[in-house]
Parts: C-alpha cells; sequence; structure tokens
C-alpha cells in the first residue's frame, strides 16, 4: 500500500524489452533506502517488485497487461518517473490509501498556470469516471490529488481538474506534463468496494 506522496523524482535508466515483458532499471537513490529484493516500490503510480539492486539502481520485471494497462507502456530510456516506497505501519497516511493498481489511462487536456497554483485538466476514460467525485481524491502518476472540478459521470467525454501547488509541480514529474501526454490514474478504492457491496445487496 502506497499514500500517494512522491518521495523523488527517480530516472528510467534502461528499458530491456523482452516479448511478453520488459525488465527496467530505475535509479532512485532515496527511495532505495532501506528497501530489499521483493519489497513493492511505485513508479507512476504502478506498485512494482524490485528484483535487483546495484547501488542506486533498481531492477523490476513488467509483465505486457502491466505495460498495456498503464503508461508504463510508453516510457523510454532517460524518462524521470514519480517513485514511492510502500508504507510502513508508523508512515504517516499524508495522502489517501493507494494500491499501485492503475484503473486506467488518463490524458492531460490542459495545463493552466495561476498566480499560485497550475490546474491541469484530465480526459477520463469513461468507466472510471463514476468513480470520481469533486474534493475527492485521485492519484495521478502515483500522486495523491484532490479532485477540484469534473464533469458529471454520464458525459460522453468526461474530465477532471486538479489544482497542483508549486512544490507538486517542483518535485513530481505532474511540472513537465503537456497536453495530449498519457498519465496514470487511480481512483478510490473505497469506492469501487462501496459499489460491489451495494450491487450485491441488490
Amino acid at each position: 500500500m502506497f499514500t500517494g506522496i512522491v518521495e523523488e523524482v527517480g530516472t528510467l535508466v534502461v528499458r530491456d524489452d523482452q516479448g511478453d515483458s520488459a525488465r527496467l532499471q530505475v535509479r532512485g537513490a532515496k527511495t532505495l533506502q532501506g528497501v530489499a529484493l521483493g519489497d513493492s516500490i511505485a513508479v507512476n503510480g504502478v506498485c512494482l517488485t524490485v528484483t535487483g539492486v546495484a547501488a542506486d539502481v533498481w531492477s523490476t520485471d513488467v509483465m505486457a497487461e502491466t505495460l498495456r494497462r498503464s503508461s508504463l507502456g510508453s516510457l523510454s530510456d532517460g524518462d524521470p518517473v514519480n517513485l514511492e516506497r510502500a508504507v510502513t505501519a508508523d508512515t504517516r497516511l499524508g495522502g489517501h490509501i493507494v494500491q499501485g493498481h492503475v484503473d486506467g489511462v488518463g490524458t492531460v487536456v490542459s495545463v493552466t498556470p495561476s498566480e499560485h497554483w497550475t490546474v491541469v485538466r484530465v480526459a477520463l476514460p469513461a468507466d472510471i469516471s463514476r468513480y470520481v467525485v469533486e474534493k475527492g481524491s485521485i492519484t495521478v502518476d502515483g500522486v495523491s490529488l484532490t479532485v477540484s472540478a469534473l464533469t458529471a459521470a454520464t458525459d460522453p467525454e468526461p474530465w477532471l481538474e486538479v489544482s497542483l501547488i508549486p512544490t507538486t509541480l517542483r518535485e513530481t514529474t505532474l511540472g513537465t506534463r503537456a497536453p495530449g501526454d498519457p498519465v496514470n490514474l487511480e481512483v478510490d478504492v473505497i469506492a469501487k468496494y462501496v459499489e460491489r457491496l451495494i450491487g450485491a445487496r441488490a
């Protein structure tokens, strides 16, 4: 489990495609502190398992399913990535409950700077728009954010907006996102459980 509070921006050093999977080598010195083989690290919001460590670079194997259902499939050598270690029992829950299981890939529609923050609009996959509520939580490329505006769940082209403070722009990859860029989205898992339980009762 994660909280959506990015610990550092790392770098994808090498992407080695292997047919039905890919092996990624990621540089992130801070994120490796206290990490052992088999531990989990979120990369742009995707929970991945550490399979090798050498100095400040760690390796992970990514299945074709994950590459297809997240924006990891579009990463190239040298790309910056948001990194977060899995939480421990004594970690402050500064964001919200994040599983690292991407629900869909959105697309940045617009980036509108303001005096003290920047508003980013993201097009939502229609099948997950019903889980998003204004002032609720959303994870965008592994960053826990509050939804500041959105369309109705029935809108044929749904979108949401998040307002990013300078710290978020500076310390995550969201500061470099531009219209047309894909972003990983994870909705609040509680909403999905509630829907499932209500559906079962009905």
